[in-house]
């Protein structure tokens, strides 16, 4: 009986495709910000609702903005109203890949 690889193993032979690699990447940069948002908005101790209402939308919109599986970009406005909303302001840098 052949044993599955582990996902060490699978991710590393999976990145180890150029075109795999790259899509990875962009994925890991999405998931990041998405991570920081949703960090920033338990730290301001607000609710999905709360951001809501401060951003004028409602709370699927908040919801969708936070997923990992929502594949559409949100708007720069809106990532600068969230980071007010919870005390923050957005800061942005580039690097070189």
């Amino acid at each position: 009986m052949e044993t599955r690889p582990s996902f060490k193993d699978f991710k590393s032979k999976a990145l180890s495709n150029e075109n795999v690699k790259k899509e990875y990447n962009l994925l890991e940069e999405r998931y990041k910000i998405i991570d920081m948002l949703i960090s920033m908005r338990k730290e301001a101790g607000l609710t999905q609702e709360e951001i809501a209402a401060a951003l004028h939308t409602s709370k699927s919109n908040i919801s969708r903005l936070e997923s990992h599986s929502y594949t559409s970009s949100p708007k720069l406005s809106t990532l600068v109203e969230y980071a007010h909303a919870t005390g923050h302001k957005l800061e942005l840098s580039f690097g070189r890949a």
